[in-house]
């Protein structure tokens, strides 16, 4: 049973135009597994689970005013039975909750944003790589379509993109999503926009409070099984 109605998109924040629009098309160009990252804080001990506040990280991430979403998105641990064994990612982007797994049919429940590409692609995929603060590179059909991001632009290490940062659409951490060694284009990653969070958003994928997106990096490894359960067509 749906918890709330989608509501409407949001409009673009004054952070820039371009931060909302979330590509997951390309954020990075690597062809084989990357090595995971080192962690940048020690984040189990600055923020418990359940809390919001700020967090000490390699940016600064603003405490988050729980009062704006609904609070059944709001992190926590709750009963879950399924046959998927523990350290599992659970996504269902119909209901906006992702479940991490954990041992005697319990889970850590999430709430997430589902834009368009995280409606496309459904079925069991491993995390390939995992990012602190990744930069993300927008298709040039995106540059091309939305001339008024070019300003966000520069040249990385990859290509043309917005390097990781607050500025960022990709927030404070992205998980990589691959399938019989492809990249399936899907991600699990942060947001500038954390009151979109149980809503339907303009584009992206699967998108966390920062707070939470860096919980969930911190619980799970390269390799980690992703279950992405089907979801209907935005708006249906």
């Amino acid at each position: 049973m749906r918890v709330v109605d989608r509501r409407a998109v949001l409009g673009f924040s004054l952070a820039g135009v371009a931060l909302a629009l979330g590509g997951c098309n390309r954020t990075t160009t690597a062809s084989a597994p990357l090595a995971p990252m080192s962690s940048v804080s020690s984040y189990a001990s600055i923020n418990p689970a359940g809390n919001y506040g700020p967090v000490s990280d390699r940016f600064p991430i603003k405490a988050f005013d729980t009062s704006s979403i609904n609070p059944a998105f709001l992190r926590r641990e709750v009963a879950y039975s399924t046959t998927e064994p523990a350290g599992t990612i659970i996504v269902d982007p119909r209901e906006h909750f992702l479940y991490y797994v954990l041992p005697g049919g319990r889970a850590m429940r999430y709430g997430v944003g589902v834009g368009k590409q995280g409606f496309g692609w459904s079925g069991t995929a491993t995390i390939n790589s995992k990012q602190e603060w990744p930069d993300w590179y927008p298709p040039k059909e995106m540059i091309e379509r939305r001339p008024d991001i070019k300003p966000q632009l520069t040249q990385l290490q990859s290509g043309v993109g917005v390097p990781g940062g607050l500025s960022n659409p990709l927030g404070a951490r992205a998980m990589y999503l691959w399938q019989n060694g492809k990249d399936t284009l899907y991600r699990i990653h942060g947001t500038l926009e954390p009151e979109t969070i149980g809503t339907n958003v303009s584009s992206g994928c699967i998108r966390m409070i920062n707070q939470d997106v860096i919980d969930l990096y911190n619980r799970v490894a390269v390799g980690t099984r992703v279950v992405v359960l089907g979801a209907p067509r935005p708006g249906v």
